[in-house]
């Protein structure tokens, strides 16, 4: 063999370099069009549930309670003689505060605003106290929380009898 003939393609090779051209441009254009696929289609994030059963108010102890803060964005608030839901969302900005039970506040970590256990602010930058959902008894005898029903505080919502249950 010359040298000449080492360096020209001989057919096999020429068609192998050609598969794999295809099989890399055939990749990128089915890559490429699954993103535009993918952008065709909203991003949506799903809310929790508007309304939901929170058991029976013998469940519910004095004070503050966690257990649907995570899944519903309630706090359940056992206090003189009221259970109340309330809404886990701080009025400055919408971040979630956190229970703090040693010193009996919410406290807010984004910016540092404070709440009572009956959501009424009393340190930082929230404009307003925290808002209530309605709460309601079901003919079973189990709390039903509505959060599309919001009794606002400084509106004097809160003496609705709808804001709260008497325990």
């Amino acid at each position: 063999m010359s040298d000449e003939s080492k360096k020209q393609l001989n057919r096999r090779e020429f068609f192998s370099f050609v598969t794999v051209g295809w099989v890399a441009f055939t990749s990128a254009v089915a890559g490429l069009a699954s993103l535009a696929f993918r952008y065709s289609y909203p991003n949506v994030t799903f809310d929790p549930e508007m309304d939901f059963i929170a058991g029976f108010p013998a469940d519910y102890e004095e004070g503050v309670d966690e257990r649907w803060k995570n899944g519903f964005g309630v706090w359940m608030v056992k206090q003189e003689g009221k259970l109340v839901a309330l809404s886990n969302i701080c009025t400055h900005l919408g971040c979630v505060p956190n229970w703090l039970p040693a010193e009996l506040k919410f406290k807010c970590p984004c910016h540092g605003s404070g709440y009572y256990m009956n959501g009424i602010n009393f340190e930082g930058p929230a404009p307003r106290p925290l808002e209530r959902y309605k709460i309601a008894l079901t003919p079973e005898g189990k709390i039903k929380v509505d959060k599309t029903k919001i009794y606002r505080y400084e509106k004097g919502q809160w003496d609705h009898p709808d804001s709260y249950l008497s325990v």
